[in-house]
């Protein structure tokens, strides 16, 4: 729940720049799960291209995998939008070592995904995020004109109103979908 926070808590004060990190996340990771699924199949696992078991390679691997995506995100970012490649700053090329990112690479591969779900677990993995930190940077914007006690003001509001949300999204899990039937 905690993964993802730093680039989270840092770039959701606007919404206009957590809508350009959030679509930067949905690209990577939407390329990045499925790229690393083909990579696990048909290069690191027994059947795959070298004919050995390289599965020991996936952290270094995967790793890289990320860092070239994020790499191509930057450059396109900074020539198509350089208003939003400063405004982000830092927190772009900090995707790279976010960790939902790998880990959402390795639980894809735990789970036994296939190559649609891969897809569609990378996207909507990417879209939950983005969704997320859109609605907490226009809370927090709302925010700005409320009357806030000084101890919470910034980055304390910001974990609480954090929180709040994961206990919601957390309330959806519960849902019976026999119940909309």
């Amino acid at each position: 729940m905690f993964s993802r926070m730093c680039s989270f808590l840092a770039v959701s004060k606007s919404v206009k720049t957590a809508l350009g990190l959030g679509i930067a996340v949905i690209f990577v990771n939407g390329l990045t799960i499925p790229m690393n699924w083909l990579i696990d199949h048909y290069l690191l696992g027994e059947g795959g291209l070298f004919g050995m078991d390289l599965t020991f390679l996936r952290f270094i691997i995967f790793i890289s995998t990320i860092a070239a995506l994020v790499q191509l995100v930057e450059m396109v970012v900074e020539k198509f939008s350089p208003s939003l490649y400063n405004s982000l700053g830092i927190f772009l090329p900090l995707i790279t070592v976010n960790c939902a990112i790998l880990g959402a690479s390795l639980f894809m591969i735990t789970k036994e995904y296939n190559f649609t779900q891969s897809v569609s677990f990378g996207l909507g993995g990417g879209f939950g995020w983005a969704l997320a930190i859109v609605a907490i940077a226009g809370i927090r914007e709302k925010m700005a004109y409320s009357q806030v006690p000084p101890a919470l003001r910034g980055l304390g509001m910001a974990f609480f109103l954090t929180g709040l949300m994961g206990i919601a999204f957390m309330g959806l899990m519960g849902i019976d979908p026999a119940a909309f039937k």
